[in-house]
C-alpha cells in the first residue's frame, strides 16, 4: 500500500532554513496534488502550501515570500524549502498528497506521519 515518508526536519534558530522532503511508495498510478500542513498542540491544523499536478502552488499569506513548494511526480516526492523561519514556525509538518493507485479508480488522500520543526529565538 502507498506510504509517505518525511524528512528534514529539526531544530534551528530564527532566520534559519530547512528543506523537508516527503516521498510516497508503493502502486502509485497518478498523483492529482501534493502539499504540506502543520500542526501545533492545542491548535487548529493548518495548510501551509500546495502543489498541483499541472504546477499551480499556493501558500497561506504568512509564509508567501518564504516557503517554496514543489514537486517531482517521476519521483513521486514533494519538497518544502523555508527560509527565514520564525518561532510561530515551529510545529509538526504533514505531507499529503491525493493520488490514484494502480487498482483504483478514484483519488484517495494520503499522509506522512510527520516531522517536528522547532525554531528557537
Amino acid at each position: 500500500q502507498v506510504q509517505l515518508m518525511e524528512s528534514g526536519g529539526g531544530l534551528v534558530q530564527a532566520g534559519g532554513s530547512l528543506r523537508l522532503s516527503c516521498a510516497a511508495s508503493g502502486s502509485i498510478f497518478s498523483i492529482d496534488a501534493m502539499g504540506w500542513y502543520r500542526q501545533t498542540p492545542g491548535k487548529q491544523r493548518e495548510l501551509v502550501a500546495t502543489i498541483t499536478s499541472g504546477g499551480t502552488t499556493n501558500y497561506r499569506d504568512s509564509v508567501k515570500g518564504r516557503f517554496t513548494i514543489s514537486g517531482d511526480n517521476a519521483k513521486n516526492t514533494v519538497y518544502l524549502q523555508m527560509n527565514s523561519l520564525e518561532p510561530d514556525d515551529t510545529a509538526v509538518y504533514y505531507c499529503y498528497m491525493i493520488l490514484v493507485t494502480r487498482n483504483g479508480n478514484f483519488p484517495n488522500f494520503y499522509w506522512g506521519q510527520g516531522t517536528q520543526v522547532t525554531v528557537s529565538s
